[in-house]
This record gives structure tokens, C-alpha cells and sequence, in this order.
């Protein structure tokens, strides 16, 4: 046998910015020009249609910035533009016709692909990006709070196959991030909102000071303030990065995931709701029944359990969904999610919980009876919200 360490070192970068794309506006231009080599540097604009609505000079303020910057940069065509949301994660024909128009225009490894939109649509062009020439420079520039303080951050990308969600995906660190705070403005509330949620988690599992700040701003969140939201994503982008880059496991080869805490309800939830139920809805009450959960085996404190869960519902979320009670035979089908979370990441079941405010455990099991205790807790606590 011949063995032999193999190292590799990436630069994960996530800048901030507004207004992208206005005139002056060296942010993107920056990122770029780190890549090695002489210009131009050859880019194909990738753009999710969702975003064109809510900003419709996107594409010719593109096409524009990148005309200014002639001889530094070249846009190969004219912005392409793809559908977005959940659905375009349920639709593989995207990506062969992604993968066509980057051979169309000669798009190498050392070319760039700019993806921008929304989380899903980042996994899509994500994956597609990350298979061509096994692998061509990625720039993500996420739409949406979530993409933003979250899975635009990260370094996977995937697409929904067998009725299940990233069942198709890579691993690739992204050469760049660019966080536009002013798509944010276009959002509708639900989808402004819905990144809020993922700063909560990663403040549980791994920063109570940032906690505490959010509690602080439970009020100005739930008003969805320009500056309390952005102060959000951001301190939420960067706790991300950091547990990504200092775990020991970017790649998730073992079988603990504790970015995704709440999310073995949350997938499974958004999968039987048809999607009705959005991914940033889905953790909050992904989170409300593990912690609960947590709570009932005698985990979590109790009043460390409520304290959550009244933050969770002051930003504007329900800690339950109907779609819960959905059953096949004699019990929930929310429970098959336990199964498929162990199926998607290997090994042992591992699911990570919160005994207390900023910090985190793994386990190696879960209490179906007792899961089940949480969710008629829930069931019972959004009952007065929902009474006549």
C-alpha cells in the first residue's frame, strides 16, 4: 500500500457591500482579481428570475458594470437567467442546460461562473459549476437573508432527487461570496424574515453573546430594521464560516452536522408540506421540537427551553405546522426524517442538540415516544394562536 497525506488550503471569502452593481463599486471587481493569471478575467453571469422581479434593472446594471471594467473583465454573454426557488432544486433538466451554456461559451476553470439569487438557486448553479471541468471558480452573490447569513456561505451545493432534498451535490469552496444587503430591500416580509432563524441556531450552538444581542433586538428584528437585520446575517455569516473553517470537517466526512440543528424535522417538514412550508419556517419549528425534546429528557432546562422558544416566536415564527400530524400507518411521517438525516450523512444516527445556550452536544439516538411528547407540547402551544 502506498499512502500518502494529501493537503489542500482554500480562501473562503465573504464580503459586504450595497448596490453591487452601481457605478464605483469595486467590491465584486476586487474579489475577482485575486484569481491568478492576467486579465480579463471571463465571467458568465448566472441569474435567478425570482430576483428580476423585485429589481428590475438587474440586468442591464450587470451588463453595464461589467462594460466599465473592459479589458479587466469580460461578461462572455449577456446575464443568463434560470428559474428559481425550491422548485428549480426538483427539476434536473437545469442542469444539463446550465452545464450547456457553460459550454456554449467556453467557460474553463479558469474562468469564473457568478451565480446570483437565492438559496436555491445557488445550490443549483452551485452543483452544475462544481461538475463542469470538475469544477470551474464560483462567485456567489446570495438575494435572500437566508442565503446570505447561511447556505450562500457554506460550501455545498445540491439538488433534490428521489423525493429528497440535496440527495445530488459537491463539496466545493466558493472562490468568493459577495453579500448585497440591498436585495434584502426587494424581499417580500417571509422571506426577510426567514434568516433570522439561522442566526438564532448558530447562536445556540455556538456563541451566547450573539444570543443575547438578538434577544435584545427581538423587537426591531420582528419589525425587520434595516440594521438590526443586517447586524444579524452578518455576525450569522461569520459564526458560519468559522465553524466550517475550524471543525475539522468542511467536508462533513464524519457523521455530525451541527449547522444543522432542528433540520432532520425541518427537511422532512418542508418535503410533506409540498414545500408550502419555507426551509427558515421549517428550522424554527425543526428547532422548537428538539428543543423541547431536549427539555423533556432532561437536557435542556426548562426555563432555557421557554426562553428559546418565546424568542423564536417574538421574530415571527410558529414553533408548529399541522403538517406534523401527517401519518402513515400508526405514526407520524415527520418521524421517517430521523432515517433519512442518518441516511444522508452516514454511520450512526447523529443529531445535535442544545443542553444550554451556546453550546452544543451530539447524540447517537433519539426517544420516538418522547419526540412525539414534543410535538403534541407544540401542538397544544400554537392551539391558542390558531383558535377561532
Amino acid at each position: 500500500m502506498i499512502e500518502r497525506p494529501i493537503h489542500l488550503e482554500f480562501a473562503h471569502r465573504v464580503v459586504f457591500t450595497r448596490g453591487a452593481f452601481t457605478p464605483g463599486n469595486e467590491v465584486l471587481g476586487d474579489v475577482l482579481s485575486r484569481a491568478p493569471g492576467g486579465g480579463p478575467h471571463r465571467v458568465l453571469a448566472l441569474v435567478d428570475g425570482g430576483v428580476i422581479g423585485g429589481n428590475q434593472t438587474l440586468l442591464r446594471d450587470i451588463s453595464q458594470w461589467f462594460s466599465a471594467r473592459d479589458g479587466e473583465l469580460e461578461l462572455v454573454a449577456s446575464p443568463q437567467v434560470f428559474p428559481g426557488g425550491e422548485a428549480c432544486k426538483n427539476d434536473w433538466s437545469l442542469v444539463p442546460e446550465i452545464w450547456s451554456v457553460i459550454n456554449e461559451h467556453g467557460i474553463d476553470r479558469h474562468s469564473f461562473v457568478l451565480a446570483i439569487g437565492g438559496g436555491a438557486f445557488l445550490d443549483l448553479v452551485g452543483f452544475a459549476a462544481a461538475t463542469a471541468h470538475r469544477g470551474i471558480r464560483l462567485v456567489r452573490m446570495p438575494t435572500t437573508s437566508l442565503s446570505q447569513g447561511d447556505g450562500g456561505v457554506g460550501v455545498k451545493s445540491g439538488v433534490n432527487f428521489f423525493g429528497k432534498k440535496n440527495w445530488v451535490g459537491s463539496f466545493a469552496v466558493p472562490f468568493g461570496v459577495v453579500n448585497d444587503f440591498a436585495f434584502l430591500r426587494s424581499l417580500p416580509q417571509r422571506a426577510r424574515r426567514a434568516g433570522i432563524i439561522e442566526a438564532i441556531k448558530v447562536a445556540l450552538i455556538r456563541d451566547r453573546e450573539f444570543y443575547v444581542d438578538l434577544e435584545a433586538t427581538a423587537g426591531a428584528l420582528r419589525a425587520l430594521e434595516e440594521e438590526a437585520l443586517e447586524r444579524a446575517i452578518r455576525r450569522s455569516a461569520e459564526l458560519h464560516v468559522d465553524h466550517i473553517a475550524t471543525s475539522g470537517d468542511p467536508y462533513e466526512l464524519g457523521s455530525a452536522r451541527p449547522l444543522d440543528f432542528g433540520h432532520w424535522v425541518a427537511h422532512k417538514l418542508e418535503q410533506v408540506s409540498a414545500f408550502r412550508v419555507g426551509h427558515g419556517e421549517a428550522v424554527a419549528i425543526g428547532m422548537a421540537v428538539d428543543l423541547v425534546y431536549s427539555r423533556r429528557i432532561g437536557l435542556m432546562s426548562g426555563d432555557d427551553c421557554e426562553r428559546v422558544l418565546r424568542l423564536v416566536e417574538a421574530v415571527g415564527f410558529d414553533t408548529y405546522d399541522p403538517d406534523l400530524d401527517r401519518r402513515e400507518g400508526a405514526l407520524p411521517v415527520i418521524l421517517r426524517g430521523l432515517e433519512e438525516f442518518r441516511e444522508h450523512l452516514g454511520g450512526d444516527l447523529t443529531i445535535t442538540l442544545v443542553p444550554e445556550i451556546g453550546r452544543k452536544v451530539e447524540v447517537n439516538e433519539m426517544d420516538r415516544a418522547e419526540v412525539l411528547g414534543a410535538l403534541a407540547e407544540l401542538r397544544e402551544r400554537q392551539a391558542p394562536a390558531v383558535a377561532p
